[in-house]
C-alpha cells in the first residue's frame, strides 16, 4: 500500500478526486483552502490581496499497482495546465488497520 499526497490549485476542484474514483480508489481525505507555494515554478497561493488563489490537497492510500496510473493521469493534467500547479508525492505505508 502507498500513500499519495496531492497538492493542487483549487481550480481543479473535484477533478483530482475523480481521477482516484475512476481508477477504483474510493477513499481519500481532502483539505480545502490551504496556502502554499511550489518549490520550482508558479505563483504562491496564499489567499491574500497579492496572491489571492488557494490550494486544496488530497491524501489517499492506494494499492501499489494503482500508483503509476494515478501519477500518469495527474502528470497529464499538470502538463495540460502547468500554470495552475499540481504535485503528487508517494511514500510507503508500513502498517494500517
Amino acid at each position: 500500500m502507498k500513500g499519495i499526497f496531492i497538492a493542487y490549485d483549487q481550480a481543479y476542484n473535484m477533478e483530482i478526486a475523480d481521477v482516484l474514483e475512476n481508477l477504483g480508489c474510493r477513499g481519500f481525505t481532502m483539505w480545502q483552502d490551504i496556502a502554499g507555494r511550489g518549490g520550482y515554478t508558479g505563483e504562491p497561493h496564499l489567499g491574500n490581496h497579492a496572491w489571492p488563489t488557494m490550494n486544496n490537497a488530497i491524501l489517499a492510500f492506494v494499492p501499489d499497482e494503482k500508483v503509476d496510473d494515478i501519477l500518469a493521469r495527474l502528470k497529464a493534467m499538470d502538463e495540460e495546465t502547468p500554470d495552475l500547479g499540481l504535485r503528487a508525492f508517494v511514500w510507503n505505508v508500513e502498517k494500517s488497520y
